[in-house]
């Protein structure tokens, strides 16, 4: 708990699924340097709309889709034409579908594994 008169330290939310690599990854990169993090398991508790929404915007609704993964292939969108909101809609109701880990820490966000933008956090925390 923050002293009286100082701000708490911003906590790191993880989207992401114990079971993905890059979400491990994440989590292990930001223990090891002690800042807080949150876990919240897309494969237990979607995101909630407003909060994708958030990474769509800043991205773009494709950067956060997992074009590579297994659900992607077997749902067929390789071979769709979908708009941004489509995308949304999609990832809504299936959230193996993203792209892991999606991070925020305070007003910045992060798709994927990027520790370049993570490690300038770490300077803020």
């Amino acid at each position: 708990m923050a002293a009286p008169g100082t701000a708490a330290a911003a906590v790191v939310q993880v989207f992401g699924r114990k079971d993905s690599q890059p979400t491990r990854r994440c989590l292990r990169f930001f223990k090891e340097r002690r800042m807080e993090v949150s876990l919240v398991d897309v494969s237990k508790r979607s995101p909630a709309p407003a909060e994708l929404r958030r990474f769509s915007t800043r991205f773009g609704a494709a950067s956060s889709l997992d074009v590579d993964g297994k659900a992607y292939r077997k749902a067929g969108l390789a071979y769709l034409r979908m708009d941004d909101d489509e995308r949304m809609e999609r990832v809504l109701t299936d959230p193996r579908l993203l792209r892991l880990p999606l991070v925020r820490y305070g007003k910045e966000l992060t798709v994927g594994v990027d520790e370049e933008a993570w490690r300038s956090w770490q300077g803020s925390a």
